[in-house]
């Protein structure tokens, strides 16, 4: 007579292995992912009906942050505020003004430095002036420097920066009226 204990291990092991991947699926975050349950960078209503891509990103920084991914927080809104910089040079028809000759963007700084210096179509705030080179310096550190981790109080000295620029430029980019 054979033994049959074989067989039934077999089944019981291909039976589990199904079981592991169906609730490892379960588990999986959905496809767009979760909406953070706090807004302590980004108040979700500046961003509402402007872009989808843009609420998904602020949603993204808040989350961050109050997941304590700071290094993430920071390149999100270095992100955010190189989107909007870019939403509003289109939006006034000087798009080109931060292109290269082959019709790229031009690196950050430049955009920053441009948007500053830019007094025909809009006048930054002294704020903003002053606070768009800082949230770039952190999202840089974070997404390049080895050895540099955010830390809560690098976001927390920028948070209210933020909040101004980010409403400043979807003003100036017609995001918000």
């Amino acid at each position: 007579m054979t033994n049959p204990t074989p067989g039934i291990a077999k089944s019981a092991l291909a039976l589990s292995k199904k079981l592991q991947d169906e609730v490892r699926e379960a588990l999986r975050p959905p496809q767009e992912g979760y909406w953070a349950k706090t807004e302590h960078v980004i108040p979700i209503f500046l961003v509402k009906e402007t872009r989808g891509y843009i609420e998904k990103v602020a949603n993204q920084i808040n989350g961050c942050y109050e997941s304590g991914w700071y290094d993430a927080c920071a390149v999100m809104i270095r992100r955010l505020i190189e989107t909007l910089l870019i939403e509003a040079f289109e939006h006034n028809g000087i798009a080109d003004e931060i292109k290269d000759a082959n019709g790229n963007f031009l690196p950050l700084e430049d955009i920053i430095n441009r948007a500053i210096a830019e007094t025909a179509k809009w006048n930054l705030s002294r704020d903003a002036k002053r606070g768009l080179p800082q949230l770039k310096q952190l999202g840089d550190r974070s997404a390049h420097n080895r050895r540099f981790n955010a830390r809560r109080a690098d976001l927390d000295k920028v948070i209210d920066g933020v909040r101004l620029i980010v409403e400043e430029l979807l003003y100036i980019s017609g995001l918000r009226r």
